[in-house]
């Protein structure tokens, strides 16, 4: 204690904190999944318990005009680094204020296309999905692959990331057919049968005129030729709900030989009906690890008394990438390479924008999905 008219010693200012600004739809039609990926977010940044990181809020407005505005927000009150936005839109426009800041954004798109520069994308890409549950498939013997996926960019990638999987084990390419996304997907499933070598069973004789008696069939004709059905050994339907349940019932009729492993992409972990479908039992996905699943979701229930949606543990991987790189001084190049075990399994940044998932294969079975092959990180470069 200082003695009487001996100076008291000098307050210790405290050290400055890191400012981390989380990009999210807080108004509009998403603002119930942005609030509960801020719960997340902050569920992580508590987790790590440190006092010299600050996680500062912006809402994008689930625009892109709103997450530039957001994101210049951020800058300006002196985020060192950005976490989010949303989509693969509001990543493109926060990435032109970013980039000439040098500012990492770690977005929760799985839009690959935005990775790269200073740009992270966060979200489980269709590529991943692929490489894993096809990779499954491949080391049980299956060759022969098709493809049944929507119009668009998403099953556009299925499609070339399957391609890629087959040609690196010297197989060819799967058939592949798309379907309006609020089409008739059935015309799909017909269209990879007769690439898979299906005939049609013949058509009924034409009936005879009014009037005509008709002919006595011979006494020694010939059986109707029986119908070619395409025999595949997997087939990934790149749909859900009831679309997919429809498709998987309707194999045999659209003329593919059953049974055949059907495979699903990520989408079927939000899809709790798919073992009410007898034909899609025993069908593999991708997903994430049960366990980590399970544990972040007992964490999150607990702190916020509510169930996590499926994109919070998108929020919470995110922040404690952030959180990490900033308290080991790589703010400016969070993509070490460094394993972190995430909410729903491990994952790393890569130094060219992309993350490394673990993911989980899963099967479909009556009531809850089982797991098939423990979540697994794939080989460097992949």
């Amino acid at each position: 204690m200082p003695r009487q008219g001996q100076a008291l010693p000098a307050e210790q200012p405290l050290p400055p904190r890191t400012r981390i600004g989380l990009l999210l739809p807080l108004s509009g039609g998403n603002a119930p999944i942005g609030q509960a990926m801020l719960s997340a977010a902050q569920l992580a940044l508590f987790e790590q318990g440190d006092n010299t990181l600050e996680l500062a809020p912006y809402d994008t407005r689930g625009t892109g005009a709103g997450a530039a505005e957001a994101a210049r927000s951020a800058l300006a009150s002196g985020a060192r680094l950005l976490v989010g936005p949303l989509t693969a839109g509001e990543t493109a426009a926060v990435a032109q204020t970013a980039r000439p800041a040098q500012v990492p954004v770690l977005a929760f798109t799985s839009d690959s296309a935005q990775a790269g520069g200073t740009v992270w994308v966060l979200g489980v890409t269709p590529a991943q999905q692929v490489r894993r549950v096809v990779g499954a498939a491949l080391s049980r013997g299956a060759r022969r692959f098709a493809l049944v996926a929507p119009e668009g960019e998403f099953g556009r990638r299925l499609a070339a990331a399957m391609n890629e999987a087959l040609a690196g084990q010297g197989l060819p390419g799967p058939a592949v057919a798309y379907f309006p996304p609020r089409g008739d997907a059935m015309a799909a499933l017909r269209s990879i049968a007769v690439q898979g070598g299906a005939t049609p069973p013949p058509a009924a004789p034409a009936p005879p005129p009014p009037g005509t008696p008709e002919a006595l069939p011979p006494a020694e004709a010939m059986p109707a030729p029986e119908p070619v059905r395409a025999s595949y050994d997997a087939i990934l339907i790149a749909e859900s709900g009831e679309k997919a349940r429809r498709l998987a019932a309707g194999l045999a009729e659209a003329g593919i030989s059953v049974p055949v492993r059907l495979l699903g992409t990520a989408l079927w972990a939000t899809d709790p009906g798919l073992g009410s479908e007898p034909a899609l039992v025993g069908a593999w996905f991708p997903g994430a690890d049960p366990v980590a699943q399970s544990q972040f979701d007992g964490r999150y229930q607990a702190a916020f008394g509510e169930r996590a949606p499926p994109l919070a543990g998108i929020a919470y991987d995110a922040t404690g990438l952030a959180v990490r790189a900033a308290r080991g001084g790589s703010v400016r190049d969070p993509g070490t390479g460094e394993l972190f075990l995430g909410a729903a399994g491990p994952l790393r940044l890569l130094p060219d924008g992309r993350a490394q998932r673990g993911l989980a294969v899963l099967e479909v079975q009556p009531g809850q999905p089982v797991l098939l092959e423990p979540a697994a990180m794939p080989d460097a470069g992949s």
